[in-house]
C-alpha cells in the first residue's frame, strides 16, 4: 500500500536519518528526497567546527603527560609512606580531616565526554540526519578502537570521515590507512620490512594486519579476488609508515610519519601489477588503486544498501550504486544522491532494527530532550554498541539478527526514561512527532490504553515503527 506524504516523510526521516524532530514531519512532507538532497548540498555538511575540542595528535600528548604525571605522583606517595613507616608514628592528637570531594573525570574520560558531546550535538541539530548517519556508516566501515588508539577515536573520527564523507573515496581511504589511529589499532606503526636496514639490523619484521583489513574490509571485500601474496606485498608497500614517539618528541609526538629505512626495498606486486620502489609515495600509488578497483564498487555499494535498506538489498539498488560509483570515480555525494533517489530504497519493507546508538538518538530527537553524556555512554555500553569499542576490525555488526537479543536491554532503557520524563511528555504527541500516520493502529491503540504515561512511553519507543529503520 503506498504511504502517504507524512508516512513518507517519517520513513525517510528513519531509514536515511535519525528520526524526526518537532516539526520535521510537515517540513519535509511535500518532498522527503528533496529534504535529503538539500542536506547533502548544505555548506559544511557533516563538520564539527568551533568545538575547541584538539587534534588527535593533541589528545594522545595530553593523555601521555596527564598519565606520566599520575604515576609520578604515585611513586612520590609511595615513597613517602616507606618514608613515614621508617620513622616513629606520632600519636593521634585530631581526628583526619574530610575526604575532598572527588575531582571530575580524569582528562581522558574528559576528552572523551567532549569527543561524545560534539558528536551527539551535531546529530540533534542536523535537519534530517541523512550526513549524520554517512559518518557513522563510514566511521564503522573504517573503524577504530578507543582501547588501543590512546584517546584518537574521536579526533580519527573528525579528521578522516567527516572532512571526506561527502568527497572521494580515494581520499578517505588514504587518509584512514595512514592516519595514527589505524596505524595503531591494526599495528602497522610496529611493522618493519625484513629486508630494510632497520629489519637486518633489529631483526624484526612485517605485521600484516592493516594490510589485510584493507583489502578484506576497507576496499575489495573478503571475495575480493586478492592473495595472500597480495596481502604480503600490500603489507610490505605499507612498512615505514609509524608514529613519532611523544617521549622523545613533546612537539610532535603521536603524529604520523615515514621512516625511510624501515620500510622494504625493492618493487612489489599487487594484483598483477608492479609497483617500483619509491618509499612512502608507494602507498600513494596503491591505496588510489584500491579505491578504484571494479570489487571495491560492489564491496562498498552492498555495504551503503545493507545499512540503509534492507539485509538482503535488491540487487538492482547494489548495482545502481556500483555504478555510480565507478563512474564518479568514488565521488560519494554522488553515490548518497543515487541512493535516495533509487525506488527500490524506497519500497524495500521496513525490516531492519535500528542499532543502538541509532535508536538512542531516535529518543532524543523526538522526544526533544537534553542528552546528559554520562548516560548516554553507559547506555551503548548496555546495549552492547558502545561508542568507538568495536568487537573486531569488522565494526559492530549491521544486521538485524545481530542486535535482536538486545531487545530485552531496550526495554529496560525504555522504561527507565518513561520513569524518568513521564510527566513532561504526552505520549500521544510523541507518537505524533516521532512517527505520524507511519503509526499504525495497534500502536495508537495500545499507547492510548496504557496504564500510566510511564507505560505509555515506553511502548511507544519499543513500537516496531519506531525501533526499524
Amino acid at each position: 500500500m503506498a504511504l502517504d506524504r507524512q508516512a513518507t516523510a517519517a520513513l525517510a526521516l528513519h531509514r536515511f536519518g535519525f528520526g524526526p524532530r518537532a516539526g520535521s514531519l510537515k517540513a519535509i512532507a511535500t518532498d522527503p528526497r528533496g529534504a535529503l538532497l538539500a542536506e547533502l548540498d548544505k555548506p559544511g555538511a557533516g563538520q564539527i567546527n568551533g568545538q575547541g575540542l584538539p587534534t588527535s595528535a593533541e589528545a594522545a600528548r595530553a593523555i601521555f603527560d596527564f598519565q606520566a604525571e599520575r604515576r609520578a605522583a604515585e611513586a612520590r606517595d609511595k615513597r613517602r609512606q616507606e618514608n613515614q613507616g621508617a620513622a616513629a608514628t606520632p600519636p593521634v592528637t585530631a581526628p583526619a580531616p574530610m575526604a575532598e570531594p572527588p575531582p571530575g573525570p580524569a582528562l581522558p574520560q574528559k576528552l572523551f565526554q567532549q569527543e561524545v558531546r560534539a558528536r551527539t550535538d551535531a546529530v540533534l541539530a542536523s535537519e534530517t540526519g541523512f550526513v549524520e548517519r554517512l559518518v557513522w556508516f563510514w566511521s564503522n566501515h573504517f573503524c577504530v578502537s578507543v582501547d588501543k588508539t590512546q584517546g584518537r577515536s574521536g579526533g580519527y573520527e573528525r579528521e578522516v570521515i567527516r572532512p571526506h564523507v561527502l568527497g572521494r573515496f580515494a581520499d578517505m581511504l588514504q587518509t584512514s590507512a595512514l592516519h595514527p589511529a589505524m596505524l595503531l589499532y591494526l599495528d602497522n606503526a610496529q611493522s618493519i620490512g625484513p629486508n630494510s636496514v632497520a629489519g637486518i639490523n633489529r631483526g624484526r619484521g612485517l605485521n600484516e594486519n592493516l594490510a589485510r583489513e584493507i583489502l578484506e574490509l576497507h576496499t575489495l571485500g573478503v571475495d575480493g579476488g586478492y592473495t595472500q601474496d597480495d596481502v604480503t606485498n600490500f603489507a610490505k608497500v605499507l612498512t615505514g609508515w609509524t608514529i613519532l614517539p611523544i617521549d622523545s618528541d613533546p612537539d610532535r609526538g603521536g603524529e604520523v610519519t615515514f621512516i625511510k629505512r624501515r620500510h622494504e626495498p625493492d618493487a612489489k606486486m599487487i594484483l598483477g601489477r608492479s609497483y617500483p620502489e619509491a618509499g612512502g609515495d608507494e602507498a600513494r600509488a596503491v591505496l588510489p588503486d584500491l579505491a578504484r578497483h571494479p570489487n571495491t564498487a560492489r564491496h562498498v555499494a552492498r555495504k551503503l544498501a545493507r545499512h540503509f535498506v534492507s539485509d538482503t538489498p535488491p540487487d538492482a539498488l547494489v548495482q545502481r550504486l556500483a555504478k555510480r560509483f565507478r563512474d564518479s570515480d568514488g565521488n560519494l555525494k554522488e553515490v548518497a544522491k543515487a541512493l535516495v533517489t533509487a525506488p527500490e530504497a524506497w519500497d524495500e519493507k521496513r525490516s531492519k532494527i535500528k542499532k543502538p546508538a541509532e535508536w538512542a538518538m531516535a529518543i532524543l530527537r523526538s522526544t526533544g530532550l537534553q542528552p546528559e553524556v554520562p548516560r548516554i555512554v553507559q547506555s551503548q555500553q548496555l546495549l552492547g554498541e558502545p561508542l568507538w569499542r568495536p568487537p573486531s576490525p569488522k565494526g559492530f555488526p549491521d544486521d538485524a539478527a545481530a542486535w535482536m537479543d538486545g531487545l530485552a536491554q531496550r526495554l529496560d532503557i525504555a522504561n527507565a526514561f518513561g520513569r524518568r520524563v513521564g510527566e513532561r511528555l504526552e505520549p500521544a504527541a510523541l507518537l505524533d512527532t516521532a512517527l505520524g500516520s507511519l503509526a499504525s493502529a495497534d500502536t495508537r491503540q495500545a499507547v492510548a490504553r496504557a496504564e500510566s504515561r510511564q507505560q505509555a512511553i515506553t511502548l511507544a519507543l519499543m513500537a516496531p515503527e519506531f525501533l526499524r529503520r
